[in-house]
């Protein structure tokens, strides 16, 4: 079927070349120019593994396009997709409905032209969404000729590509049966090549609460293992036999059991946010949420005052080499990037302070989040320059590579031999043995 996509960052790009290597007709919709233009000539605008490569092969047959005009999507597709962002309020912390709202009322005037349209949010959007979306089309188009459905999105950035080809469910808001059919047809060569895969159909409000509540859960379950690797810290415990131990129980499971310096990117902060928004709306006290919340922001600035504790005070300019910006190893996305905030706490605690940073992905998106502190900042090609002078070595992003990192070597070019692990990448023996003082995350 003909599939229109209206955005193409993290989740509308890797889901249009998914559709498009499925079989489908997919049609990428976006406003940035310069993007559409990138595009247009078979190259990415963003990184996740896999996904150039799908991009040029069905670029190259034809199976997805991209454009800047609504009308060339919208008109004469069966789904149309709403990818667009959904950035949190600086003040309240709700959701930004603003793009959502304004690609429902432009592709409005086009889909008259169609016979029937299922319009799909795919983007996180507040419980309720979906009626105001159909209203907004309503207004322009008759009732019989559409339907709005929620169609959530699990991408987990750096992995998108992988699990799009092999979900664990696909989760469905539809209230009515022609929505249903169309969605099922759109996702059946997927169901055939995953018969494990469970399409899960609900009630709309019941999909768009699905979201909140599974990355809600999530950032709990990160915060609770962040919290257990401080007790680990304090009593002699090792937090890796603690999570091994508690990821063999079936109800527990051992996925985001792993200790670091906190959850971020563009969705854990944003959703837990937004519930807790939608919460007090509805006279709700979630005080859960609240507590990972308020847990994630002060494990940020316990991170940052490690490295800073790590300074030697007599360093009247001190360096700090800091590996890893992008919020995961796989992507270079720094959007609430916890490597990025701690970064940025270090350098906003002591004016006299420089950094020097690498990452394998995501030092373009970095520098334009660090253009403030433009001066005090050295942008080296590996890891082994970020230690040149350093008097910390700070690890903040769990890049495979960084464990390849010679520590011999970093110890005779590092001005004082101080490692700040917060992914436990490096091993503690070798460094201690080489003079370095270690600190990891949740062992001794």
């Amino acid at each position: 079927m003909k599939v229109a996509i209206i955005g193409t960052g993290y989740v509308g790009l890797p889901t249009g070349v998914g559709l498009a290597e499925l079989g489908h007709q997919v049609v990428c919709i976006d406003r940035d120019v310069s993007k559409i233009s990138t595009l247009q000539e078979g190259k990415v605008t963003l990184y996740e593994e896999g996904l150039s490569e799908l991009l040029k092969k069905n670029f190259a047959a034809g199976n997805i396009t991209f454009t800047t005009s609504m009308a060339d999507g919208v008109v004469g597709a069966q789904l149309v997709v709403i990818a667009v962002g959904t950035p949190p309020h600086p003040v309240t912390h709700e959701a930004d409905m603003r793009y959502v709202y304004e690609a429902a009322t432009e592709m409005a005037q086009y889909l008259q032209q169609n016979s029937y349209t299922v319009v799909a949010n795919k983007s996180t959007v507040p419980v309720g969404t979906g009626d105001n979306v159909e209203s907004l089309i309503a207004k322009n188009v008759a009732q019989e000729k559409f339907d709005v459905i929620s169609l959530p999105e699990f991408l987990r950035e750096g992995y998108a590509v992988h699990d799009f080809f092999h979900p664990d469910r696909i989760v469905v808001g539809a209230n009515t049966e022609a929505a249903k059919k169309v969605v099922y047809e759109l996702y059946q060569p997927l169901l055939k090549l995953n018969p494990q895969c469970k399409l899960l159909q609900v009630s709309r409000r019941s999909s768009e609460t699905i979201k909140y509540a599974s990355n809600s859960f999530l950032a709990t379950k990160i915060h609770f293992i962040n919290e257990m690797a401080n007790f680990c810290e304090k009593t002699g415990a090792n937090i890796y036999e603690v999570a091994a131990g508690m990821g063999l129980d079936r109800r527990i499971g051992p996925s985001f059991l792993s200790p670091g310096p906190g959850f971020g990117g563009s969705c854990f902060p944003k959703d837990t946010m937004a519930l807790d928004f939608m919460a007090r709306q509805n006279n709700l006290d979630m005080t859960l949420v609240q507590a990972t919340i308020n847990g994630n922001n002060q494990r940020i600035k316990d991170m940052a005052t490690r490295i800073l504790t790590a300074l030697d005070r007599a360093e009247e300019h001190p360096v700090v080499g800091v590996l890893g910006l992008a919020f995961k190893n796989g992507t270079d996305d720094c959007r609430v990037s916890p490597a990025m905030q701690i970064l940025q706490e270090v350098l906003h605690s002591n004016s006299k302070l420089t950094v020097r940073v690498f990452d394998p992905q995501a030092m373009d998106n970095a520098k334009l989040l660090l253009e403030s502190y433009a001066t005090r900042v050295t942008y080296c090609h590996s890891a082994e320059e970020v230690c040149q002078g350093a008097d910390v070595l700070a690890v903040l992003t769990e890049w495979p590579q960084f464990r390849d990192l010679d520590m011999k070597s970093a110890a005779e070019l590092m001005r004082q031999r101080h490692i700040v692990d917060c992914r436990n990448m490096l091993n503690a023996d070798t460094a201690r043995a080489l003079g370095f003082t270690y600190r990891g995350i949740g062992i001794a």
